[in-house]
C-alpha cells in the first residue's frame, strides 16, 4: 500500500509530467465540445511535454512540439474567426482529394524525418516520425475544423501508447489512452454538431460526406 510520502514524492518527481498530462486532457476535451479555450491550455501541455520528449530522446515528438505552436496559434486565430463570422466553431467539410494528400504528405513527411532522426540516434526514429508527421497532419485539420481528424487521432494516439510504454513513461501511455476515449468522444460529438447544422441548413457545406 502507497504511504502519502511515496505519493509526495512521485508528485515531486513527476510534476512536470503531472502538468502536461492534466492541461492536455482538458485541452482535448474543450476541444471535443469546440471551445475556445482549447488552445491556450493546450499550449501550457506542449511546453511541459517539449521538455519531457526532448530528455526521452524522442526528438521527432519534440520537433512536433516546436513545429506545432505555429500551428496552435493559427487554429486560435481561425476558430476565433469563425466565431466572429457564424457565432459558433462549426465543422467543415474535407473533400476527399485533400483527405488523400493529407495521408500521403504524412507518409512522406515520415520517412523523410525518420531518416533524418536516424542519423542524430534517436530512439525509435521512424517509428516517432511516423506518428511525428500525422501528428502535424491531424493538427491541421484539427484546427480547420474538420471531422475527419479525430479518426486520424484515434489510430496515432493508439500507436502513440505503444512507444511510450517502451520508452517507460507509463503516466504518458496513460494519458494517450485517455486521448483515445477522448478522441471518440470528439468523432461522435463534432459528427453530432454537423448533423445539426444539416438539418437546421439543408446542404450545408459544414457536413462532413
Amino acid at each position: 500500500m502507497l504511504s502519502w510520502v511515496a505519493i509526495g514524492n512521485y508528485f515531486i518527481e513527476n510534476w512536470l509530467e503531472i502538468i502536461g498530462a492534466v492541461t492536455a486532457i482538458v485541452s482535448i476535451w474543450l476541444t471535443t465540445k469546440r471551445k475556445m479555450a482549447c488552445w491556450p491550455i493546450g499550449i501550457i501541455s506542449d511546453l511541459a511535454y517539449l521538455v519531457i520528449s526532448y530528455h526521452a530522446q524522442l526528438f521527432s515528438f519534440s520537433l512536433l512540439l516546436v513545429g506545432g505552436l505555429p500551428l496552435t496559434f493559427y487554429g486560435w486565430w481561425y476558430w476565433e474567426q469563425g466565431v466572429r463570422e457564424d457565432g459558433d466553431v462549426r465543422v467543415v467539410r474535407l473533400p476527399l482529394p485533400n483527405l488523400l494528400m493529407g495521408i500521403v504528405v504524412g507518409a512522406l513527411g515520415g520517412l523523410a524525418l525518420g531518416a533524418w532522426m536516424k542519423h542524430y540516434h534517436a530512439a525509435l526514429p521512424y517509428l516517432d516520425a511516423m506518428l511525428t508527421s500525422y501528428s502535424i497532419v491531424g493538427g491541421w485539420w484539427q484546427a480547420r475544423k474538420h471531422i475527419a481528424n479525430w479518426w486520424l487521432w484515434i489510430v496515432v494516439d493508439v500507436v502513440y501508447v505503444g512507444e511510450f510504454l517502451y520508452k517507460n513513461l507509463q503516466l504518458t501511455a496513460l494519458l494517450y489512452a485517455v486521448f483515445v476515449v477522448l478522441a471518440v468522444l470528439g468523432l461522435r460529438d463534432w459528427r453530432r454538431a454537423a448533423s445539426q447544422v444539416s438539418e437546421s441548413r439543408p446542404g450545408a457545406s459544414e457536413v462532413l460526406s
